[in-house]
Formats: C-alpha cells, sequence, structure tokens
C-alpha cells in the first residue's frame, strides 16, 4: 500500500537552526516545540522530509524536539544517488562504527552531552531519545546518561555486517543492561519481519542483554508503505523504515499505531501517568 508524501525536499523552515557544540564538537541541531525534550536521530541518508514529518508529530504531542544533522543534505528528499555519498562517507567515518568489532560509535558521547543539554533547558523527568535505522541502536547506548530514561529502538541496522550484532562494546553494553534494570527503564523498538538490515537475530541479541525490559514489536512486511521514496526502494530494497518512509499515513493502519505507540510511550516517561 502506497501512502501520499511529497516529493521534494523540506525546508525546515519551522525549526529553529542551533550550533551545539559538546566537549568541543560542534554540530547543527534542529529544535522545535515545548515541553520536555525527545532526541530524534535522523536515519541514512539524512534528516529527510520523512524524518522531519516524524519529528513534527512528536512535537505535536507537546515535546521539544532535537534533530542533529549527523550525516546527508538536512531536508533533502532521499535519491538513490546518495548511496554512493553520504553512506559511503559515514560508513568510513571516525565518529561511527558501521562494522562489526568497533564497539560503540564515538558520536554516541556526542549525542549524550545534547540529551544533558537539552534535559537542562526543558527540564522535566528525563529526555527521549528516538533512533532510526543507522542511528537505531545509539538511542540505546545514549540510555548511560542519566537524563535519558525513554530510549526508542527502531530498526537499528548497525553493525551492516553481522544481524546478530548491537554496536555496543561489552563494557557500554554491561553499563547498559545495570543502568535499565537498576532503573527499571524500558525499551521500545519496531522492525518489519523480513528486514534484511534489522533482521530477528538482532532483536533476540536485544531481549538476550536486556530481558523483558526489551519490547521489541514485529510488523508485517505486508504493511510497509510500497511506494517509498527511491533511496528506500532502490537502496535498501526491503520494508524497513517502520515511522518514516515505509508508513502509511492512514487512520489505524499499523504503521500509525505504531507511531501512536512511541508518542504514548514518550509520554508515559516524560510525562507521567496523567498524559496517558
Amino acid at each position: 500500500m502506497a501512502t501520499t508524501r511529497r516529493q521534494c525536499d523540506d525546508p525546515l523552515d519551522d525549526f529553529e537552526r542551533r550550533e551545539v557544540e559538546v566537549e568541543g564538537v560542534g554540530k547543527r541541531v534542529y529544535v522545535t516545540g515545548a515541553g520536555p525534550a525527545v532526541v530524534v536521530m535522523p536515519e541514512m541518508p539524512g534528516i529527510s522530509p520523512d524524518v522531519a514529518r516524524f519529528a513534527r508529530w512528536i512535537r505535536e504531542a507537546g515535546f521539544s524536539v532535537y534533530v542533529p544533522s549527523l550525516f546527508g543534505v538536512d531536508g533533502a528528499y532521499p535519491r538513490a544517488e546518495a548511496a554512493a555519498t553520504v553512506v559511503r562517507r559515514a560508513c568510513v567515518s571516525a565518529e561511527f562504527r558501521a562494522f562489526a568489532g568497533g564497539g560503540t560509535s564515538p558520536v554516541v558521547g556526542w549525542l549524550r552531552g545534547l540529551a544533558r543539554a537539552a534535559h537542562a533547558e526543558r527540564g522535566g523527568p528525563g529526555v527521549g531519545a528516538v533512533g532510526l535505522c543507522f542511528t537505531g541502536n545509539f538511542a540505546l547506548a545514549m540510555a548511560l546518561e542519566p537524563a535519558v530514561v525513554a530510549p526508542v529502538v527502531n530498526h537499528p541496522s548497525l553493525p551492516l555486517d553481522d544481524p546478530a550484532g548491537l554496536e555496543l562494546d561489552e563494557a557500554d553494553a554491561a553499563a547498559v543492561a545495570e543502568r535499565i534494570g537498576r532503573d527499571r527503564l524500558k525499551v521500545l523498538a519496531y522492525r518489519f519481519e523480513n528486514d534484511r538490515w534489522c533482521t530477528g537475530q538482532r532483536f533476540a541479541a536485544y531481549r538476550a542483554l536486556l530481558g523483558d525490559a526489551f519490547d521489541g514489536r514485529v510488523l508485517p512486511d505486508g504493511a510497509a508503505n510500497t511506494d517509498p521514496p527511491p533511496f528506500f526502494r532502490e537502496v535498501v530494497g526491503c520494508p524497513h523504515s517502520v515511522v518514516t518512509a515505509h508508513l502509511v499515513d492512514e487512520a489505524g493502519h499499523p504503521t500509525v499505531r505504531a507511531r501512536d505507540e512511541i508518542v504514548a510511550f514518550l509520554a508515559e516517561r516524560l510525562k507521567g501517568p496523567a498524559a496517558r
């Protein structure tokens, strides 16, 4: 099933553009909304119109949203040509650990600092962290920052060459599991059933690490939008991006229910029982 979407760039005019520095490293961050903070990390190949649309949905639910620019052209419609530039550049970047054996991506330290700053600015019980695809597991690794209390791991694709890998070094994995258990956090996660980038093996590895704290939800492939942007149709090549490129924006649709479940999870963790 397809869903109508704009096939053009998004100017992101309703976001405030900031340069945020963490331990001497500066990155552009797009900020919008009011209320408790949620860091929404982009998927490949960047802050696409669909990623921005998802961020706006989070904003409209009563949150401040921080979207860091980590790769690609901000607001660009995802074309297949991005595979030859954006993806290749990210895979060799020192900030990311795209392949097995590299451990936790160094950029996660910067993202923890962003979460800490967002919490100081917006207050509340903590910060939400939503990862997508290439950044999917970053939301879990960010949980080593005490301010992060609502991690959402969407179709995590790293490491690219290990379907059961978690993109965490051993020390971080143990520390994350200890923190999740100690503070009784939950980790919400989504994938499509036959996603070749985020496999059932990966979800099994999360459950082995986190036990019942890991809430991994699987959607049938038939629920995916059948006419996503060219990058997802020609490069990704399978149902993958549950709440962005493969979402079908129709009331009651499984992908829309997933989006609404994420919003409800964030509200419960960041606003309390009165927000349910």
